[in-house]
């Protein structure tokens, strides 16, 4: 099994979230994951724009779809954990792992059931005041902060 916490990206739908997610892959040593189709040219300005000069230093493995990444993931003996509004655990409730990927939907549709079933936990962001969910990046950072804090 390959130690270190990872974050992945179900079809990500908007360059600016992820270029800002590999920024922060970058600044903190996590390597980042896309599950494509993406829903933008993955070696598109708006992407570069968004990660800055922070591309250069970021680990980025592109898997064609999910059947390979899960392939993937199987070989590496890692937990999937789903972030997801359509979970009960709150993801500050949860006990992370240093080899946890921390799977985060599109921003336009979430993940599909086939998906979401695979997930070994999923977990939810509580939020009050009625929005239906946060900025994939806001959610990501968040996420990443609280599994950082726990595994040291």
């Amino acid at each position: 099994m390959t130690a270190g916490l990872r974050i992945a990206l179900y079809q990500p739908d908007i360059a600016g979230n992820t270029g800002t997610i590999l920024r922060m892959g970058a600044c903190l040593g996590l390597p980042v994951d896309i599950i494509e189709p993406a829903g933008f040219d993955l070696s598109g300005r708006a992407l570069r724009r968004a990660g800055m000069d922070y591309l250069e230093m970021a680990v980025l493995t592109r898997h064609v779809d999910f059947d390979r990444f899960e392939e993937w993931r199987a070989g590496e003996g890692r937990r999937l954990v789903l972030f997801t509004t359509a979970a009960a655990c709150s993801y500050t409730d949860f006990g992370f792992e240093r080899s946890d990927i921390l799977l985060f939907g599109r921003e336009s549709a979430g993940v599909p059931e086939p998906v979401r079933a695979r997930a070994d936990a999923r977990l939810l962001i509580p939020m009050r005041g009625g929005g239906r969910s946060l900025n994939v990046a806001l959610a990501a950072a968040m996420a990443v902060g609280e599994a950082m804090r726990q595994t040291g």
